[in-house]
């Protein structure tokens, strides 16, 4: 573990991590929840964002003004997020506001009312996000692919929830499922900034002693990939909004770093393959590019496109032309030395943060179980090698797993399984 990272686990199974950074004067702190929307049964599917939204509309100390005004108030930033398989209270602050800003967050995990009434309203607001993501052509298609790649899983169901799901919210179900979820074994507390480690226990201690240990977490299963082709139509749209994926290694696997390098040539920045052969010298799409979502036990390796009805064959060949590629010839020093050189800039530039330190932490704890310098993560992407890189792809990039969904005014193109050989 490096020097300046600690780490200790209260008697109730809470845990707190923190870094020390003296250079700086802010400090970033994160209560964190060591599971999301990834343990929703279906008909819960969309109650744990629904829930992480509704912690802000009053605690037993503060009222939803009261919760707002308390980080402004001292010039700090108070956010949180729901993800597949976390959920994280977050705020950054000036060194000396460090327990002003941990009490609010404590109080939102601990002290929430969850009033009828709070649950009624945020209904209407959430529905209402639904929509307007239903709008946004390139969240739909990744919802469509997910749900088909993912198929059966709560992987492949969408954080937001359904219309169907979140009206029938109840306060019977928000309040079963928050003391189920919200229990000390699955709290995380990570910090990174000018603070003292001993300080940050005393203050976890303080506001997490009295909170009921509850009956653990639900057992998980880890999920099987589909091999799904799904055209959907919507002739509103002018373009057509593309998405292809392969199966990828979760987050711990020892060859991880190969993939990362991977992702980056293949379509993680401007001089990536797919962005310059289909954008800049065919000119075939706006935006294009690839992700890698890694999880606890499984991943996936998607692309993206939008372009035009006329364009869209050719583009999803262009793919798979690149796809093949990286199958059969190893990549050149000089494109592998770029990607190093993107991965290690990228983390060394996130790292000068004090939020994003406070991230990995948190990243680190729930996916790895250890902590490691940056001295390491640099050696690791060093070690890895263009032969590396062309296995991950052989392993990554066969015609028999990918699924491909278009979404748009689709006007006659189809796609069979025989045509997505790569």
């Amino acid at each position: 573990m490096p020097a300046e990272v600690q780490r200790t686990v209260l008697p109730n199974g809470v845990r707190v991590i923190s870094e020390r950074m003296p250079q700086v004067r802010s400090v970033s702190v994160g209560i964190w929840l060591g599971t999301g929307a990834r343990l929703e049964a279906p008909h819960e599917t969309g109650i744990c964002h629904f829930l992480e939204h509704l912690l802000f509309k009053g605690t037993r100390k503060r009222s939803a003004e009261e919760i707002a005004r308390s980080v402004d108030s001292i010039g700090g930033n108070l956010d949180a997020f729901t993800g597949k398989e976390m959920v994280s209270f977050n705020a950054k602050v000036l060194d000396e506001h460090l327990p002003l800003a941990f009490d609010v967050l404590a109080d939102l995990v601990t002290g929430p009312l969850l009033r009828p009434e709070d649950i009624r309203k945020e209904k209407g607001v959430i529905l209402e996000e639904i929509k307007m993501e239903l709008d946004n052509p390139e969240y739909l298609v990744h919802e469509i692919f997910a749900s088909n790649f993912w198929k059966g899983h709560a992987l492949g169901r969408p954080i937001l929830g359904t219309r169907e799901t979140v009206q029938r919210f109840t306060p019977e179900m928000v309040e079963n499922y928050y003391r189920r979820v919200y229990i000390p074994s699955n709290i995380l507390v990570t910090a990174a900034g000018n603070l003292d480690h001993e300080r940050l226990v005393e203050l976890a201690a303080e506001h997490f002693r009295d909170m009921p240990a509850g009956d653990g977490l639900p057992e998980d299963k880890p999920p099987v990939t589909h091999a799904r082709l799904a055209l959907r139509h919507k002739k509103s749209l002018e373009q057509i909004h593309l998405c292809l994926g392969v199966p990828a290694y979760p987050a711990p696997h020892r060859e991880r770093f190969a993939s990362y390098v991977l992702n980056v040539l293949l379509g993680g920045g401007m001089s990536s393959r797919l962005f310059q052969n289909i954008r800049e010298r065919q000119g075939l799409a706006y935006a294009v590019f690839s992700e890698l979502n890694p999880y606890r036990d499984t991943g996936c390796l998607s692309i993206y496109a939008g372009t035009s009805v006329d364009a869209a064959r050719k583009v999803v060949q262009l793919i798979l032309v690149e796809l093949r590629r990286f199958k059969e010839e190893p990549v050149s020093e000089e494109e592998l030395r770029r990607g190093k050189d993107y991965l290690k800039g990228s983390l060394i530039l996130g790292l000068e943060s004090t939020s994003h330190r406070m991230a990995n932490l948190a990243r680190q704890e729930l996916y790895f179980g250890r902590f490691f310098s940056l001295d390491e993560l640099i050696e690791d992407i060093e070690r890895v090698t263009a032969a590396d890189v062309q296995r991950v792809a052989q392993q990554f990039f066969d015609s028999r797993l990918i699924t491909l969904t278009m979404l748009g005014n689709l006007d006659g193109v189809r796609f069979r399984r025989e045509e997505l050989d790569c």
